[in-house]
C-alpha cells in the first residue's frame, strides 16, 4: 500500500528509525529548533565549512511548513477559488456554481503540496549537507553545553562554541473559564480536521484568526469572529482593517469586536461562548472553536537560566546583533523576537551566523532591518516600513499619498478595486519612509517598495519605472504622479502659466 501523504511527510520531517549521529568532541554551531530560523542558520554555517549540530524536539520545518505557512496558503488558496466559482455568475457572466465542494480534497491537496515541500526541510537532506540532526529534548548544562535526551531517555552532551536559539513560538491560550475542556483548535489541530465544521468560532482578530476565519467562511463554513479589540488587525492601517471587515461581511461572517468572553463549555459535539459583547450578554454556540490569540515563546524547558541567559514571558532577551546575556548564545525568531514570522526568522539568521562566528563580519544589527509583512485574506494587506500610527505621530514630518485602487486600471478590470496604496514620505522630500497596499495580490508587490527603503530609493525614481499596462503595481507609478503634482508650488504654477502665455 502506498504511503499517505501524511507518513510521507513524518518520513521527512521527524523519521522514526532515525539514528542519532556520534556526537562530536566540540561544535562550531549548535543551532536548538528546526523551524525557518534554524534551518537557514545551519545551512549557512555549514555551507562555510564549520561543525553544526541541530536538535529537534518535535518536527522539522517548525510551524511554518507543517501547521502554519503552508498548509494555511493552500487553503486559502482553495477557498478563494470556491469563491470564485460562486461569484463569478454575478460578477463576469460566468456559469453559476452550485452545491457544496469537496472539502476532503481541499485537505488532500494541502497534504500533497505539504508532503512535497518536506523534504527541503527534512533530516535526510540536511544530514547530506553535512549537519548532525538530533530528535530530542534540548537543556542547556551550563554557558557551553547542551543535553539532548531523546523518545528513550538516552542523553547525550553537545559542547559548543556558539550556539543558536530559534524554538520559535505556539499558539496562546487565554485563560477562559471550562476553555481546557472545550475541545478548542489552535493552527497546530485545525489543519487535521477531515469534516468542514458547519459552524466555526474563531476567536482573535489578529492575521491567523482573519485568514482562517474568511478561508472556511469560504469553504462553506458559518463563521463568527470574536475580537477583545475595537476592531481587527490592530497592527495594520485601521483604514485597511475597515476594507477587509468590509470583505468579511460580504462573504457572510459575523463580526464581533470588543468581546470579553467569560467561559466556555462543551455539551456533545457543540461549543458555547458565554460573553459580554458591548455590555450585553450573550451565548455564542459552534461545532468547532479556533483560538487565534497570540504566541508564547517556547523557551520554558530549555534551562536559559543555567546558561546564564536572561528571558521573560515575552521570549529570550537579545541585543541589536542578537546576543543573548551569554555572549556564546545568540536567539532569533518568534522566541526572541517582535516580528513573527518566517521571513522575519529567515532575515535574523542571516545576521546571527556571522555575528555569532565571525565576531559579526559580515552580520549586522536586527533594527537595520525594513521588516514587510503580509495578512492573506482578501484582499491582502501588505505593509512595509512606517506603520500609519507612527506617520500621524510624526505630524507635519511625514506626508502621505494615498491613491484608491479605484483610480487602477487593472484593478477595476479584475473587479478588485475595493483596496487602495498608502506611502508614507519624509516631508519636503520623495523619501519613502513606509507603505500599506490593500489589493487582491499585495503581498506580490510590497517587495517593490521595501526594496525602495533599503535602497533609498525615492518615489520619483519608481514613478521613472515603466510598469507594464495593465497591473496593480501601477498604483506606485500614480502615487508617484500625485505626489509630483502635489509638490509644484503656486509659485512654479505662475511661472508655467507666464510661459505658456509668451506663445499667445
Amino acid at each position: 500500500m502506498a504511503r499517505s501523504w501524511e507518513q510521507q511527510r513524518r518520513d521527512n520531517v521527524r523519521p522514526e528509525a532515525w539514528q542519532q549521529p556520534i556526537p562530536k568532541a566540540r561544535y562550531h554551531l549548535v543551532v536548538i529548533g528546526t523551524g525557518t530560523g534554524g534551518l537557514v542558520s545551519a545551512a549557512i554555517a555549514v555551507g562555510l565549512g564549520a561543525r553544526v549540530a541541530i536538535v529537534e524536539r518535535h518536527e522539522m520545518g517548525g510551524d511554518c511548513l507543517n501547521v502554519g505557512c503552508v498548509p494555511s496558503k493552500a487553503l486559502i488558496r482553495a477557498a478563494r477559488a470556491w469563491h470564485d466559482a460562486r461569484t463569478a455568475a454575478a460578477r463576469f457572466g460566468g456559469p453559476a456554481a452550485n452545491g457544496h465542494g469537496d472539502f476532503a480534497a481541499v485537505m488532500a491537496r494541502m497534504q500533497r503540496i505539504r508532503a512535497a515541500l518536506s523534504r527541503v526541510d527534512s533530516a535526510g537532506r540536511f544530514r547530506e549537507l553535512g549537519v548532525d540532526v538530533f530528535f530530542g529534548d534540548a537543556q542547556f548544562v551550563d554557558d557551553q553545553s547542551v543535553a539532548v535526551t531523546n523518545a528513550a531517555g538516552a542523553n547525550v552532551a553537545l559542547r559548543f562554541h556558539r550556539a543558536i536559539v530559534a524554538t520559535g513560538g505556539r499558539a496562546a491560550v487565554p485563560p477562559i473559564d471550562g476553555i481546557a475542556d472545550s475541545g478548542y483548535l489552535t493552527n497546530e489541530t485545525i489543519f487535521s480536521l477531515d469534516r468542514l465544521p458547519a459552524r466555526l468560532i474563531v476567536v482573535g482578530g489578529g492575521a491567523i484568526g482573519c485568514e482562517l476565519a474568511q478561508t472556511f467562511a469560504r469553504l462553506g463554513s458559518a463563521v463568527t469572529l470574536l475580537d477583545a479589540g475595537a476592531r481587527i488587525l490592530p497592527r495594520d492601517d485601521a483604514d485597511a482593517a475597515r476594507v477587509v471587515h468590509a470583505s468579511f461581511v460580504a462573504d457572510g461572517i459575523t463580526v464581533n469586536n470588543s468581546v470579553q468572553i467569560i467561559a466556555a463549555r462543551r455539551l456533545g459535539d457543540a461549543v458555547t461562548l458565554t460573553c459580554d459583547i458591548g455590555g450585553a450578554r450573550s451565548e455564542i454556540t459552534g461545532d468547532a472553536l479556533l483560538l487565534a490569540t497570540g504566541r508564547t515563546p517556547n523557551i520554558g524547558e530549555l534551562g536559559l537560566d543555567a546558561a546564564h541567559i536572561a528571558h521573560d514571558v515575552h521570549g529570550i532577551w537579545v541585543n541589536d546583533r542578537l546576543r543573548t546575556t551569554n555572549a556564546r548564545v545568540f536567539a532569533i525568531g518568534d522566541c526572541a523576537s517582535r516580528h513573527q514570522f518566517t521571513h522575519s526568522a529567515d532575515a535574523q539568521a542571516r545576521l546571527a551566523v556571522p555575528n555569532a562566528l565571525f565576531f559579526g563580519l559580515g552580520g549586522g544589527k536586527a533594527s537595520s532591518l525594513v521588516m514587510p509583512w503580509c495578512t492573506y485574506t482578501s484582499p491582502e494587506v501588505a505593509h512595509t516600513g512606517m506603520t500609519a500610527e507612527e506617520a500621524e505621530a510624526a505630524g507635519p514630518n511625514v506626508k502621505t499619498v494615498t491613491i484608491s485602487l479605484h483610480d487602477v486600471d487593472r484593478a477595476v478590470l479584475d473587479d478588485e478595486d475595493a483596496g487602495f496604496l498608502r506611502i508614507h514620505l519624509k516631508a519636503g522630500s520623495d523619501r519613502i519612509l513606509g507603505a500599506t497596499l490593500v489589493a487582491e495580490h499585495a503581498g506580490e508587490t510590497i517587495s517593490e517598495l521595501t526594496a525602495a527603503i533599503v535602497n533609498g530609493i525615492g518615489l520619483d525614481a519608481l514613478g521613472k519605472t515603466i510598469h507594464p499596462y495593465p497591473t496593480q503595481a501601477e498604483a506606485i507609478r500614480k502615487a508617484a504622479d500625485a505626489h509630483r503634482r502635489e509638490r509644484l508650488t503656486p509659485f512654479a504654477k505662475r511661472l508655467f502659466a507666464a510661459f505658456f502665455r509668451a506663445f499667445g
